[in-house]
């Protein structure tokens, strides 16, 4: 539920993408008794699926077409994003809102020249400035998508990286959230009748537990 919840808390988030919750049954045998199954929320999963694009204009808004991440320099080491809202920071380098260090295609901050103008990024992340390259946006994904796992926010951490071959962006575009609102709400329903629907068992079994015991003490 609160898995849900954040979803929906995020629909207007961009580069968010919608996360869930893979559950698995662990069964333990029991001498001369029925086996015992219990339910283990064993990991999340992290739906990859694009999300729309929202033309914004800005010259330095990126919006990823196809699979990858933009690569930010955290103080807790590099990290994964799909949210690419980036602005030159007081020392010119690109920065998001947060004022992490977006990475070029090697692993460096990327520089902007205050006098540059003219600023164009190509659709293989090439940024220039009248006709000059100055960098190449690095696009990057887990060499095991397994490995990649939401630490907060739109921030990913994974396991080794490697460079997305053949990677597209677009400038002057954001990608939307990925959530569907309509079919996250239904979910969130549906997960709260399961609930409740376990929470009223537990009192029932509860109760019986309570009169079979009552009834011995008499």
């Amino acid at each position: 539920m609160a898995q849900v919840a954040n979803n929906i808390a995020n629909i207007s988030t961009t580069g968010f993408r919608r996360e869930g919750v893979v559950f698995s049954e662990y069964v333990a045998g029991m001498d001369h008794d029925p086996s015992l199954s219990m339910a283990h929320a064993s990991a999340r999963h992290v739906d990859l699926q694009q999300g729309s694009s929202s033309q914004t204009g800005g010259t330095f808004d990126l919006a990823i077409q196809g699979d990858g991440f933009f690569l930010m320099e955290t103080p807790q080491g590099e990290r994964l994003t799909r949210a690419g809202a980036f602005m030159p920071s007081a020392n010119g380098e690109l920065v998001n809102a947060d004022g992490l260090r977006l990475l070029d295609a090697g692993g460096a901050p990327i520089f902007i020249p205050p006098d540059a103008t003219g600023i164009a990024v190509a659709s293989d992340g090439t940024v220039s400035a009248n006709g000059q390259p100055l960098a190449q946006v690095g696009l990057w994904q887990p060499v095991d998508p397994l490995s990649l796992r939401h630490e907060g926010g739109t921030l990913f951490v994974a396991g080794e990286l490697e460079q997305v071959p053949g990677g597209q962006m677009l400038q002057g575009m954001l990608e939307d959230s990925n959530v569907e609102p309509v079919s996250e709400i239904a979910r969130m329903i549906t997960v709260q009748r399961a609930y409740e629907l376990g929470q009223k068992f537990l009192d029932t079994e509860d109760q019986r537990v309570r009169g079979v015991i009552q009834a011995l003490g008499r």
